[in-house]
């Protein structure tokens, strides 16, 4: 069975776009309550993951004293700056469920795209296990 019927579409989640500034995408992200969200491009390409952790080392790293963290400081840094290039990659949309449970084990949920790479929903860890519990029970 392919992963097509088990698609979050993209309308009903929760993602950034990596030219949106640092604080747009920690207020979203927060408002979000994940841990870690996909990031599309203006074209809707899907670039990569960005999660809470990343935001935190990040911000870290560009600011030796952590007297001086504000976000202002950092207004000029973007979501671009801050992802996790090639971690989680993408699945196709006609990828079977099988493919997907190693990926699993390490992510909360794995992102679709279709043929030209533009990011059309994802699937969730919850999703992929009730799969497989569903059909160990067949």
């Amino acid at each position: 069975m392919n992963i097509a019927s088990f698609l979050l579409p993209k309308a009903e989640v929760a993602y950034l776009r990596d030219d949106m500034t640092l604080r747009q995408g920690l207020e979203k992200l927060r408002r979000s309550g994940f841990s870690a969200i996909p990031v599309i491009d203006e074209e809707d390409r899907y670039v990569g993951v960005v999660g809470v952790a990343d935001f935190l080392w990040n911000i870290l790293a560009y600011n030796q004293s952590l007297e001086n963290i504000t976000l202002k400081n950092l207004e000029q840094a973007t979501v671009r700056d801050f992802l996790q290039n090639g971690k989680v990659k993408p699945a196709c949309i006609d990828t079977a469920m099988e493919n997907l449970l190693e990926r699993a084990k390490s992510q909360n949920f794995v992102p679709v795209v279709d043929d030209r790479n533009v990011f059309i929903g994802i699937v969730t860890r919850s999703d992929i296990i009730k799969y497989f519990t569903d059909k160990a029970k067949l």
